[in-house]
């Protein structure tokens, strides 16, 4: 009977922290997004040198999020955290036109990389308040994600500093992480 009752228990209530590392490029709104999931609230930030690591809890579940910086010279450095992560969180900037060839190219290096072979990726459509953004569909277009066919994914209009969109985009992760452990 205890055993019956232990593996209910840890069923609905597990304890096993998950690894998730945010990236993408500077200005994103990584941080912002990080933050907001982990305290509830916008802060003000600064351009990330090096990384942040917080706690998530979500449904049960505890994240610890790694926010890396994403200047030019810092992204050449995101391999080294991909062993044993989870899921990946790519955010990205919604207005930022200019660059979406570069985030693409950024996408593609992940994907190739061996540490990730199976795992889910988010892509947060940030900054979908602003009036020039990107849709979902222009940016899945420009991404190529309908070629992606080894990973599972799934792109989320999101704004980092009002949250909306971002606990959905946490919710797809706790599916993902939930399907693997059952």
């Amino acid at each position: 009977m205890g055993q019956v009752f232990s593996s209910f228990w840890l069923y609905w209530f597990p304890n096993k922290e998950y690894k998730l590392v945010m990236v993408g490029l500077d200005n994103a709104g990584k941080t912002t997004a990080l933050f907001k999931l982990h305290l509830g609230e916008a802060i003000t930030t600064q351009p990330t040198i090096g990384s942040n690591v917080e706690q998530v809890e979500f449904k049960n579940l505890t994240f610890e999020v790694w926010d890396l910086g994403g200047q030019a010279s810092l992204r050449p450095s995101w391999a080294s955290y991909y062993k044993a992560t989870d899921a990946i969180i790519l955010v990205l900037d919604s207005t930022d036109r200019a660059r979406v060839r570069i985030a693409k190219g950024e996408l593609q290096s992940i994907l190739g990389h061996e540490d990730l072979r199976t795992i889910g990726i988010l892509i947060l459509a940030n900054k979908q308040d602003l009036k020039d953004a990107m849709s979902v569909e222009e940016m899945s277009t420009a991404l190529a994600l309908t070629d992606i066919r080894d990973h599972p994914w799934h792109i989320q209009p999101c704004c980092a500093l009002s949250g909306e969109g971002l606990f959905d985009g946490m919710e797809w992760i706790a599916q993902r992480v939930n399907q693997l452990r059952t």
